[in-house]
């Protein structure tokens, strides 16, 4: 991996989050996010509420740093099962293939013990996401349930929605 910094993001990094952000998106093929979505509906979604938190992840000091990627961490459901975290990657086309991924994955997993969930849970991770299954496997994640046909992906069609976890 580059040389890099992680550091909690705020609104005002959203401008560096959002190009990266929304190549992502509107490729339609790894997020349940409308393709479609804009800025302002976009900095809502990945900033959310407290307790959710959101990283970046750059290279380059000091500043202007250049966005490798970002992540955001909270509870996967409010009240009874706020105990149990989930989060969402997105990395930088420039940066793929470099580790970054990896790096926030490790990087999520400490915050989330350091924030007390008793486990990550991912919802909605598409089948067909090859890359990304693999590395949450290998960092021992578990499928732990598939909703048949659960995702319409741009090109493959109707594939698999597996339900992924990592116990803390």
């Amino acid at each position: 991996m580059p040389a890099a910094a992680f550091r909690p993001a705020g609104a005002s990094d959203w401008p560096l989050i959002w190009p990266f952000w929304r190549q992502v998106v509107a490729a339609g093929d790894t997020y349940c996010y409308d393709p479609a979505m804009g800025y302002e509906a976009g900095q809502q979604l990945w900033f959310g509420s407290a307790p959710d938190q959101v990283w970046l992840v750059s290279e380059g000091s000091p500043e202007p740093a250049v966005a490798l990627g970002s992540y955001r961490l909270g509870p996967n459901k409010p009240g009874p099962g706020a105990h149990i975290g989930s989060a969402s990657y997105m990395v930088s086309e420039a940066a793929r293939g470099r580790g970054v991924g990896r790096a926030m994955v490790l990087h999520s997993l400490e915050q989330a013990r350091a924030a007390g969930y008793r486990g990550l849970q991912f919802n909605a991770v598409a089948a067909s996401n090859v890359y990304a299954v693999k590395l949450y496997l290998d960092l021992g994640f578990t499928v732990i349930g598939t909703v048949p046909g659960g995702f319409c992906h741009p090109e493959q069609g109707f594939v698999d929605l597996l339900i992924m976890f990592h116990e803390l």
